[in-house]
């Protein structure tokens, strides 16, 4: 089959690799369309490697048609069109998944839209709900609001009436959250999330949700309101905070937590899949969760998809498209 591979040099070209083996209760993958995730340019730069055990082959989502199934599996057949999680291995034309960690692909679904929800929904609401535990009505603060998982954040929680806020680098951002159902959007550019917090939200947001890292730690604890919940996802803007009130944290009772999905074990993935199957699976089959999609790609055009992403010039997923061969 055809992948993806990374070169010495960190350049993206084709190569040749065998299909991959299944076995037990795991799924043979056609793969139509790949989620492009800023983890898969982390790991092409060398500073994300894989799991160990999992393929180096990058790539954590993925959308397409079930080829084989292995002896374990029940509940799915060959030919269902599916989306799900991967360790790696997605940027390829054949991909073995996990079968609890698979989702049927709703019927007004393309391939793309498909293989734009799993890791951006999935992130979310393991943020959101089972981290957090945000509940309806409650505030919640989403930074990066117009990245693919923070599209997703704003969708669920507005799908449980809460008040959300959201930081974006642009106006066209802004408005993009703000037509997503966002409350508020602000303009992280223009005007300071602090100020604004003040002024409108005088006892802080319950839910804090950032993947900018760095000194955000502080100001998101600016913030934060009693008996609230940091959840931190990336570290954008660096790894290291140089000043943290803990005086605050401890006056304001703050649960922080730092979480990534990739290494979670395939035990935890398949709850995960099943929570958010059960309280958000009827709306996602409805076709009232859809994923945001900025733009499509040819998967020959995989580096200009990194590109963008790198210039921070999306509004939600990118997606690349796989051209299979015969």
């Amino acid at each position: 089959m055809k992948y993806i591979n990374v070169t010495s040099d960190e350049q993206l070209t084709f190569a040749e690799t065998p299909v991959p083996d299944f076995s037990g209760d795991e799924c043979l993958i056609r793969v139509k369309a790949i989620g492009v995730n800023r983890a898969d340019i982390l790991q092409r730069q060398g500073n994300y490697p894989a799991p160990k055990g999992e393929s180096t082959i990058l790539g954590l989502e993925v959308c397409g048609e079930i080829v084989a199934c292995g002896s374990a599996v029940n509940n799915w057949k060959t030919n269902d069109k599916v989306f799900g999680l991967v360790a790696g291995g997605g940027y390829a034309e054949y991909v073995v998944i996990k079968s609890s960690q698979l989702f049927y692909l709703p019927a007004t679904f393309t391939f793309e839209q498909g293989a734009a929800c799993a890791e951006t929904f999935l992130t979310a609401y393991q943020s959101l709900f089972l981290i957090a535990q945000l509940q309806p009505k409650q505030s919640v603060l989403i930074h990066a609001g117009a990245s693919g998982v923070g599209c997703a954040a704003i969708t669920l929680a507005k799908a449980k009436d809460c008040f959300v806020v959201v930081t974006a680098g642009s106006e066209e951002k802004c408005q993009a959250c703000l037509k997503l159902g966002a409350d508020v959007a602000i303009n992280y550019h223009q005007n300071s999330f602090e100020q604004w917090k003040k002024a409108n939200v005088p006892d802080g947001f319950n839910v804090i949700i950032d993947v900018v890292g760095g000194d955000y730690l502080q100001r998101n604890i600016n913030v934060a309101a009693v008996d609230s919940h940091i959840v931190i996802l990336s570290i954008l803007q660096g790894r290291y905070c140089e000043k943290i009130d803990i005086g605050k944290m401890l006056s304001k009772r703050i649960t922080i937590t730092a979480s990534t999905l990739r290494n979670r074990s395939n035990d935890y993935k398949a709850e995960l899949v099943a929570n958010f199957k059960e309280d958000f699976g009827k709306l996602l089959c409805a076709g009232q969760l859809l994923p945001v999609i900025d733009t499509c790609y040819s998967w020959v055009n995989a580096n200009k998809a990194h590109h963008r992403m790198l210039e921070n010039g999306n509004i939600g997923k990118l997606v690349l498209i796989v051209e299979l061969t015969a």
